[in-house]
């Protein structure tokens, strides 16, 4: 199928430019003729050679234009050149006929071009999508498509092939380039029991992965799906343009039409022909293209750019409203730090260290969150596994159960409290602390720590550099280890011991103020509902939980808060190249139109005006792919 789509479109460009060639040659020729002018070219003749010169390039474009016409579409671009270049043969000016329809022809092809660029990198992420995955069946290794693999299933992963599903290594581990998803060229070492990523490509040794995760719910098609559905949502400035040409061509027509008619009325010396290739003109130079495609390329080409930095946007209009954004309120773990606790200490007052952890991770094996994880990996595999009954875990707070005949709690103060325990008198501590109670008795603590991103400070330093002073930073965490967090950071702002719904409140109140454009970066379940509720949420594509990055409108791959700087430069270079070339197309357009008014331009200033103009913006929003954002 994808061949056949491949060959159609080849055609397509040969049939393009066989067209363009075969009008520009009889042009060329005419003009010659016309010049030199021999005895056999008489007028019938040149009528005849202009006319099949103007077929080839006008026929795709009267034929778009009344098929436009039949669907009740008839003032577009199509029907604008249409009418222009058939009036211009209708008052002799051939070679202006056929030139406009050559010229537009050309620009179209050119302008396709520059999509097809700007659609480069997405295109890109489609060729990454195994076709084939080696999967383990009835005692035997067989090739199928990774569509017809199910959650649970063992796939083989050989060296230097990607990784067709989402899943979990059940062999030893290996390196593996995931720059495909994340858009830096990082060689991580993926162990056994980790997550491996659909998209990754294994480069040292062959690897068994346990399948996690259906095809069309792998990361890879996630980012995809992201980048393809973010070309339809246009933006506030694109979006506008589509409804102003729709009121702007059939404007333009009437104008033209009263530029015929309405001098016969007041100019004495009034010549119909001169007149009538006046209007031509101005249909010519009129036609909105260098908008039409011009200004969504630009859009197109900022979504590209983000997208080989591992930014994916889910739509153009967050390339606006990031630029405008004066408030960043954040998440502590997983999106300033990196989320990967370690134990530093244990504290137990009437029971030894090694039965304090042995009922503790006897809980936490319940949980899948990331202190929860990393209790559980730092008691390591030979802990002795105790039975557990009843296990409640409460999001945001703790978890409890019964472990060997036990009532046990594990959390933070705020949970014991809940649950009438009485938290002892504790010295300062710097890290997370976890309380642990047996049968509603304080019995100890656990310290663990979590480092901060390489980037983190930098992030924030750049944001204060960028004028945006209002800096928060919202946490589940204490107080205590917010606050320090904060201080490290330079964010004058920190709140911890913050429920889901309690940060979502907090950001309701910084909504109230209708000044601030708020912008949420966050990594967890627990951040979807600020991530939905903020001007621009973005989440950590990485870490990040299914829930955050399905709720975000900016995904960063890297996981690096810094890419929101870069995304606004990438929006805000977007802009720049958006407005200039609405102010090149306008600004040309308008001279030129008024020298057409008065008699001084001709068709060949118009074509300029048109088709020179469009292939100018189309160049101007090139540049977006060859920019430097870091």
């Amino acid at each position: 199928m994808r061949g056949r789509l491949v060959n159609t479109a080849l055609k397509k460009i040969i049939l393009l430019y066989w067209r363009i060639t075969v009008s520009l040659i009889l042009l060329l020729v005419g003009l010659i003729l016309d010049r030199n002018n021999p005895g056999w070219w008489s007028d019938q003749i040149r009528v005849i050679w202009y006319l099949i010169a103007y077929v080839p390039a006008a026929s795709p474009v009267i034929r778009r234009g009344w098929m436009h016409v039949l669907r009740g579409e008839v003032f577009t671009e199509f029907f604008l050149m249409s009418i222009a270049t058939l009036g211009a043969i209708a008052i002799g000016e051939y070679p202006e006929a056929v030139a406009v329809m050559l010229f537009y022809l050309a620009g179209e092809m050119l302008q396709e071009a520059a999509v097809h660029r700007a659609k480069d990198n997405i295109k890109s992420l489609l060729d990454m999508r195994p076709a084939e995955a080696t999967v383990f069946r009835k005692g035997e290794y067989e090739l199928v498509h990774p569509q017809m693999i199910k959650i649970g299933e063992q796939v083989q992963v050989r060296m230097g092939e990607r990784v067709p599903l989402d899943g979990e290594i059940i062999s030893e581990g290996s390196y593996f380039d995931s720059s495909a998803l994340t858009g830096e060229s990082l060689r991580t070492f993926i162990g056994q029991g980790q997550a491996v990523l659909a998209g990754m490509i294994n480069e040292e040794k062959v690897v068994d992965i346990r399948i996690t995760k259906k095809y069309e719910d792998s990361s890879l098609a996630r980012i995809i799906y992201m980048v393809q559905e973010a070309t339809l949502r246009k933006a506030k400035t694109e979006r506008f343009l589509r409804k102003f040409a729709k009121i702007y061509t059939p404007v333009v027509v009437y104008l033209a039409l009263g530029l015929v008619l309405v001098p016969y009325l007041f100019v004495q010396s009034y010549v119909f022909t001169d007149w009538l290739y006046r209007a031509l003109i101005f249909l010519v130079i009129s036609c909105p293209c260098a908008l039409v495609i011009s200004i969504p390329l630009g859009y197109f080409g900022g979504i590209g750019a983000a997208s080989r930095r591992g930014i994916l946007l889910k739509g153009a209009n967050f390339l606006d409203v990031i630029t405008k954004v004066n408030t960043v309120v954040l998440d502590k773990t997983g999106t300033l730090t990196e989320g990967s606790f370690r134990l530093n200490r244990v504290e137990s007052w009437h029971y030894s260290s090694d039965d304090l952890m042995k009922m503790v991770v006897a809980l936490e094996r319940n949980s899948t969150h990331p202190i929860a994880r990393a209790l559980v990996q730092s008691a390591g595999l030979e802990m002795e596994i105790l039975p557990t009954r009843e296990v409640q875990e409460i999001k945001g707070r703790g978890i409890k159960g019964e472990v060997d005949g036990t009532q046990v709690v594990v959390g933070s103060e705020k949970f014991l409290e809940e649950e009438q325990i009485s938290v002892r008198e504790m010295v300062a501590t710097e890290g997370l602390v976890v309380h642990v109670a047996f049968e509603g008795e304080h019995v100890g603590f656990l310290e663990l720590g979590d480092r901060l991103k390489a980037d983190a400070a930098a992030a924030i330093l750049a944001l204060k550099r960028e004028g945006i002073s209002n800096v928060i930073l919202l946490s589940g965490d204490s107080q205590d280890n917010t606050a320090a967090v904060a201080r490290q950071l330079g964010i004058d702002k920190a709140v911890g011991n913050l429920l889901p719904e309690q940060k979502l409140q907090w950001l309701e109140s910084i909504k109230e103020d209708g000044n601030n454009v708020v912008a949420y970066m966050g990594d967890g379940i627990n951040d979807a509902p600020a991530l939905a509720l903020a001007d621009v949420g973005l989440a950590m594509g990485g870490l990040g939980t299914d829930a955050a990055i399905e709720t975000a409108d900016i995904v960063i791959q890297t996981d690096q808060p810094s890419k929101m700087l870069t995304a606004r430069k990438i929006g805000r270079a977007t802009n720049r190249v958006v407005w200039q070339n609405i102010g090149l197309a306008f600004g040309i357009k308008t001279l030129v139109l008024l020298l057409g008014a008065w008699g001084i331009a001709s068709m060949w200033e118009a074509v300029f005006a048109d088709v020179g103009v469009a292939l100018l913006a189309i160049l101007n929003a090139m540049r977006l792919q060859a920019m430097s954002f870091e």
